[in-house]
């Protein structure tokens, strides 16, 4: 059969962003922003972001915190996200963002409360305009759109000062429901909204080619219309030139983008995850290899901003604020348990009256009615 003649419609292009390449060494000049002090700077948080997981790792390990996911080798995307953002914008994380929490103020105390199940951990005290940690898959997408929503509602009615929803996510969220219909929203509203999505390869134990047939994630974004850039994630310098061009573009009213970040999840899923069981010891060994916080130090010292001696400096000062914080979490009173429902329902359901009275007394050591 004689095929018919067809006419292009549509094209695009995907392109790809690094300033640092795996070796640590520069592919093109560094923007401006990327002052030694900011580099010095970024390097530390990286550090203790690393620094916090570690540790919370081991509290989750010995019975002391619950099911905790960390952010090893992906510590770039983070720190970067959480620095291009201004105090009054709304963050939207998913779970996976211990770098993206330490910039926006959220203390070490309040991430660990969270993950043992103190309910107090989900109000950051210095983050107040910051949506909770969301651990269902993508739906913290849709809240940023309602978020962005608002944010140009009161931009356009009040003329007020047009602030930027960021949302993050795992490159498994970009195969769910929430995030094409978060994107749409985003791109036919034209709503202040960076999607940053952490393309770390693996959504649990499903490798990035056999939950999405695309060739990058960041594609999916044309089909509702929104500017798509990949980035080098395991680069500092271009997660953060990426994003703060986004929200810049987002702040001047320009709409939406989304930001892919390519980098490699170095630990399991969660602390309830063996991966060990769906991927090879040679491919771990191999992304070790250009992983985020080795290739930073390796510029820095290159441009002679970093040495062994300074690193000892970091490392004793970072130890310390990790086990004041440890020590602040340790010393905070127990919640009472009926905080599970005062946390939950703003006016408590006639239906969980029985129920809430009973937990109240018998944590108080009366009888239960």
């Amino acid at each position: 059969m004689q095929k018919p003649r067809l006419q292009l419609q549509a094209s695009f292009d995907i392109a790809r962003l690094q300033f640092l390449d795996r070796q640590g060494q520069a592919t093109q000049p560094l923007p401006e922003f990327a002052t030694p002090d900011w580099l010095t700077h970024c390097y530390r948080q990286m550090n203790l972001a690393r620094m916090v997981d570690d540790r919370a790792v081991k509290l989750q390990r010995t019975g002391r915190l619950g099911t905790y996911p960390a952010s090893l080798g992906q510590e770039a995307i983070g720190v970067a996200t959480g620095n291009a953002l201004m105090a009054e914008d709304v963050y939207c994380p998913y779970y996976r963002e211990t770098g993206a929490f330490l910039e926006r103020g959220v203390l070490i105390e309040e991430i660990l409360a969270n993950w043992s199940g103190d309910e107090r951990g989900q109000h950051f005290r210095h983050a107040p305009h910051d949506l909770p940690i969301c651990v269902p898959i993508a739906t913290q997408l849709l809240h940023a759109a309602g978020v962005a929503f608002a944010l140009n509602y009161r931009h356009q009615q009040h003329n007020e000062p047009l602030q930027v929803a960021v949302a993050s996510a795992g490159d498994g969220a970009t195969s769910k429901g929430d995030f094409y219909e978060a994107i749409n929203l985003a791109g036919v509203w034209k709503l202040p909204l960076v999607f940053v999505i952490n393309n770390n390869q693996w959504a649990i134990s499903v490798p990035r080619t056999a939950q999405t047939a695309t060739q990058t994630i960041a594609q999916k974004a044309i089909a509702a219309g929104i500017p798509a850039l990949q980035v080098d994630g395991n680069d500092l310098v271009a997660v953060a030139w990426a994003v703060r061009d986004a929200i810049r573009r987002a702040r001047s009213g320009e709409g939406p983008a989304l930001i892919e970040a390519l980098s490699y999840r170095l630990c399991d899923h969660t602390t309830a995850d063996d991966a060990s069981r769906y991927r090879s010891s040679e491919e771990l060994e191999h992304a070790w290899l250009w992983e985020p916080i080795k290739r930073l130090d390796t510029y820095l010292r290159a441009q002679g901003l970093w040495s062994d001696a300074k690193q000892q400096d970091m490392d004793r000062e970072l130890t310390q604020i990790m086990e004041a914080a440890l020590d602040r979490w340790e010393a905070r009173t127990p919640e009472p348990a009926t905080a599970i429902f005062d946390h939950l329902y703003s006016q408590l359901p006639e239906a969980l009256y029985e129920q809430y009275d009973r937990l109240r007394d018998e944590q108080s050591g009366g009888r239960p009615k």
